[in-house]
């Protein structure tokens, strides 16, 4: 017996030996997903952005059906993103006041509701366009106050060490929903019709509700103060972010990009057709090529994990970004618009994904929420303002003016920054 107990003791010694290889054979771009608590949060966020971009290739096509105007579809666009804007302040004092994991799992299942009274509406044929805008205006409030919980809730569940690694896989899996999402939305409306993708999208908020109810993490304490109002709160935020300095200029810079770059994504449809004389296939591989740069963007990002030059690599994203725009809105080639797109996929979440990590390493616990939902209001609430500017100056200027003009101020802006606080590239 005690033969066999060293025996069997020494093979426990050899596993545990050769184990420590095998951890460090891990692929470093995946280091997150080896939190199991990260992972299944990952995979729920993954379905769910799935169904979300199912729904909103279906609920365009609805507006088509029941409308056949280009405005309403434009307005129901706008209803959904606009919230973002007036919201998504409230949404960070929430965030820093209740559990960020029930506030959570509160606004995915009213998202869920939502989605499922939209399908309900369009099976039994009452559906109208005024029932779209109401319940897009509804899903747009309750994605405003869930942002700055999602975004607060990463470093929760990674801890500091693996916060940059994590941020870059959640926009890999972001922009591989929005690659699958479409793709499957278009198969969807043939085999199932409009209801059936917005019941699947309902069925996609199961995943990431039951992933919030499974993970585990360290309980959210909100620090013990005296009860202000919402609107005190808010006020409590915005004053932190303006007397620390360095933050308010990174939010600058994601400002920047969102109302002065993003709005390539919603001209590209006039580029395909009036400048690169091309089809609605040929738009499709246009904007296919932005979402894989930022694929593969990401993807260096989380394999460089904890880098020390974040500050760096912030401007070089902001400056490459706006180049790449700037180059697109120049370019005449369709193939060369490809790799300009790609590339502007690719060095948007190098600036955006490594500002969010720096934000998020340089704010306190109790105010994270509220500084992470000026982020969210920095880089999606600007987003619908943005657009309507891009038209405007696309009206008056030509697309490839205003477009290329949009860069200029991009670059400018990046440039005042680091001539202001120069200090901004020396963040780690």
């Amino acid at each position: 017996m005690k033969r066999v107990a060293m025996k069997v003791k020494s093979q426990i010694s050899n596993l545990a030996s050769s184990a420590a290889p095998l951890e460090q054979e891990r692929p470093k771009v995946f280091r997150a997903l080896y939190n199991p608590n990260y992972r299944v949060f990952w995979v729920g966020s993954l379905l769910s952005n799935i169904g979300s971009w199912m729904q909103t290739v279906a609920q365009g096509w609805l507006v088509l059906q029941l409308t056949n105007s280009a405005f309403l579809l434009g307005v129901v666009g706008f209803t959904g993103m606009f919230p973002v804007l007036v919201f998504s302040l409230v949404g960070g004092v929430y965030a820093d006041r209740f559990d960020r994991r029930r506030l959570l799992v509160a606004t995915q299942t009213v998202l869920m509701v939502l989605a499922l009274i939209l399908g309900v509406l369009v099976s039994t044929g009452a559906i109208t366009v005024w029932h779209v805008l109401v319940l897009s205006l509804l899903s747009g409030i309750a994605n405003a106050l869930s942002m700055p919980a999602y975004q607060a809730m990463v470093q929760d569940l990674v801890g500091r060490d693996d916060l940059m690694n994590a941020i870059a896989l959640n926009s890999v899996q972001f922009n591989l929903s929005r690659v699958i999402g479409p793709a499957t939305a278009g198969v969807a409306l043939g085999r199932i019709g409009i209801a059936g993708c917005f019941y699947l999208n309902a069925v996609s908020f199961l995943a990431v509700i039951v992933a919030l109810l499974r993970i585990r993490f360290p309980h959210y304490v909100p620090p013990q103060s005296p009860p202000r109002s919402v609107a005190k709160s808010v006020v409590e935020g915005m004053q932190y972010v303006w007397e620390n300095r360095i933050i308010l200029y990174l939010l600058t810079i994601v400002a920047a990009v969102s109302l002065w770059g993003m709005p390539y994504m919603t001209l590209l449809p006039i580029f395909a057709r009036d400048v690169l004389h091309r089809g609605a296939a040929e738009l499709g591989y246009l904007m296919s090529s932005s979402g894989v740069g930022a694929v593969m963007g990401a993807l260096v990002l989380a394999r460089l994990g904890d880098f020390s030059f974040k500050g760096k690599m912030a401007i070089a994203g902001g400056l490459m970004f706006a180049l790449s725009v700037f180059g697109f809105a120049l370019s005449r080639s369709y193939y060369l618009s490809l790799g300009f797109l790609l590339m502007a996929g690719w060095s948007l979440v190098s600036c955006v994904a490594v500002i969010n990590t720096l934000i998020q390493k340089l704010v306190p616990a109790h105010v994270r929420g509220r500084v992470m939902s000026m982020y969210s209001l920095a880089f999606l609430g600007l987003m619908p303002i943005g657009n309507l500017v891009a038209g405007t100056l696309a009206e008056l200027l030509g697309a490839r003016a205003g477009l290329a003009l949009g860069a200029v101020l991009i670059a400018s802006t990046v440039f005042y920054v680091i001539t202001v606080r120069s200090d901004v590239a020396h963040l780690r």
